[in-house]
């Protein structure tokens, strides 16, 4: 009976965590990650270090595999292993994603086991296992609780202290209905809590008409191409002339529009292999005066490295290179060992270097440009580096990767965070989708269809000046976090002395 009660407790915090991924897009059912995170909290309490550590892992099991599952869809379609193997490659990735997000919930045994405590503690303690898993092992920054809030009150919150501060909130009022569920609970430190959440929901609607930014008094012409190229067609030599032709055919009408996007790889192949073309294109947007940013590998001869890049054309030159990559997609860890053990390890383009970390923003029609390219908008504070001095940001994608998963969806959230905490329009090119442009508010003003080829024109409206977060990232809650964790700690030590 004690090992089916256990494994009735496992089933329940598998399903909790699995739910978690419906509060955030393309659902939105923000209230979830409140109920889901309460499971997990109620079962943190009075437990052993190895307690935490397996009813924590097998939550993120369940939030992982339901929210990141589709990481299938480049393993089997795109990787070319058999269903069964990436089923078991998917798996595997999950629960060790899940590992990383566990770990730092170990901590919740070692501070004083008091309503109290666990009422402050286990917020802390959620803010500082999505800060681990956005750096160790270059970092999986994926389905904070935060961006549930993307479109509730207290994403006024957002330009102040990022994601991570409204994945405290969150993780606060999770807190605070795992201990509205005992019979012996702190009456007086939930009803303060309560107050807390209640008046940072009022006052983040107040925060919502503050204007962090001002416009510069400009109004940019945009034109985002989305050419919907297939993905296993792509880096096929024979496909190149037909994909460039593509290109040059979608972009030919809009050479009066200010700035023409390709998305990231959109020239599947390197400036020196299609020279005369490039050229061609330069030529033709000086002539219009229009700046021309497309996505394209590139190679540096004498350092011999290729970089994930996208190159400005015409009426201003410039390059940034990619300085956050993806493993296993964009480079592959011990490298040695596991290139050419499976076709997934041979993917395409899977042999890219870090770009400098110090790069100088893309000068575009007088203002400057943040550039992000895929899964470098996911890093709050990289974004927020870049955005101190630009008045735009730029971030072009191939989510085509990921097929017609949910998986777009939640990229194009997290990008309108990014947008809503700097509080700086931002312009989203894609190879299907989703293509969009954002406003300074994280609000989608224009988009257009998935899974199509299309052009998305539209106006953007650059903004100067810097809100709280672009100046200071996630450390002010990541260091709150460690100091409360810190101080229980110490305080139940003294108490046992």
């Amino acid at each position: 009976m004690m090992r089916l009660a256990r494994g009735q407790k496992f089933l329940a915090l598998f399903a909790s965590g699995a739910l978690l991924p419906l509060s955030l897009a393309p659902f939105y059912l923000w209230p979830v990650a409140i109920a889901s995170m309460a499971v997990l909290f109620r079962n943190l309490q009075e437990q052993s270090l190895k307690q935490a550590l397996a009813k924590s892992l097998v939550f993120g099991f369940g939030m992982f595999f339901a929210g990141v599952s589709w990481v299938y869809v480049s393993i089997h379609e795109h990787g070319f292993i058999p269903a069964p193997l990436a089923l078991i490659a998917t798996t595997l990735f999950c629960l060790f994603i899940a590992l990383l997000f566990a770990l730092p919930f170990t901590l919740s045994a070692l501070i004083p086991q008091k309503p109290a405590s666990w009422l402050i503690g286990l917020p802390a303690i959620w803010v500082l296992s999505e800060w681990f898993r956005s750096w160790i092992f270059t970092g999986f920054p994926w389905l904070y609780s935060g961006y549930t809030h993307t479109e509730t009150w207290l994403s006024g919150w957002a330009p102040i202290g990022g994601v991570m501060w409204l994945s405290f909130l969150t993780a606060l009022a999770a807190a605070i209905l795992s201990q509205l569920t005992q019979p012996h609970r702190n009456q007086r430190s939930v009803k303060l809590a309560s107050l807390a959440i209640a008046a940072a929901v009022v006052s983040g609607y107040f925060l919502q008409q503050v204007n962090w930014t001002s416009p510069t008094g400009k109004n940019l012409s945009v034109v985002l191409i989305q050419p919907n190229t297939d993905q296993n067609k792509k880096w096929v030599y024979s496909e190149l002339e037909g994909i460039l032709q593509e290109l040059q055919s979608q972009t030919q009408p809009h050479w009066g529009a200010d700035i023409i996007i390709w998305p990231e790889a959109a020239i599947p192949t390197t400036p020196k292999n299609v020279w005369k073309f490039l050229d061609r294109l330069d030529q033709q947007a000086k002539v219009n005066q229009t700046a021309l940013i497309a996505g394209i590998p590139t190679y540096h001869s004498s350092k011999r490295l290729f970089f994930n890049s996208v190159i400005a054309l015409g009426a201003n030159r410039g390059q940034y290179n990619k300085t956050r990559l993806v493993p296993f997609g964009e480079y592959i860890p011990v490298e040695s060992l596991l290139r050419g053990l499976i076709r997934f390890f041979n993917l395409p383009m899977s042999s890219f270097s870090l770009g400098d970390a110090d790069q100088p923003l893309l000068n575009i029609a007088g203002e400057k440009i943040a550039t992000a390219i895929c899964y470098e908008i996911v890093y709050p504070n990289l974004v927020a580096s870049m955005a101190r001095e630009a008045s735009m940001l730029l971030t072009v994608s191939n989510d085509a990767w990921f097929g017609r998963s949910i998986a777009p969806r939640q990229h194009m959230q997290m990008a309108r965070m990014r947008a809503l905490e700097n509080a700086k329009p931002m312009m989203r090119g894609t190879s299907n989708g989703v293509t969009a442009l954002v406003d300074h508010r994280g609000e989608i003003t224009a988009t257009i269809e998935q899974f199509s080829a299309g052009e998305l024109s539209g106006n953007i409206a650059p903004r100067s000046g810097q809100t709280v977060f672009s100046q200071t990232g996630s450390w002010p809650i990541v260091i709150l976090s460690l100091l409360i964790c810190a101080g229980l700690i110490a305080r139940r030590r003294i108490a046992a002395a």
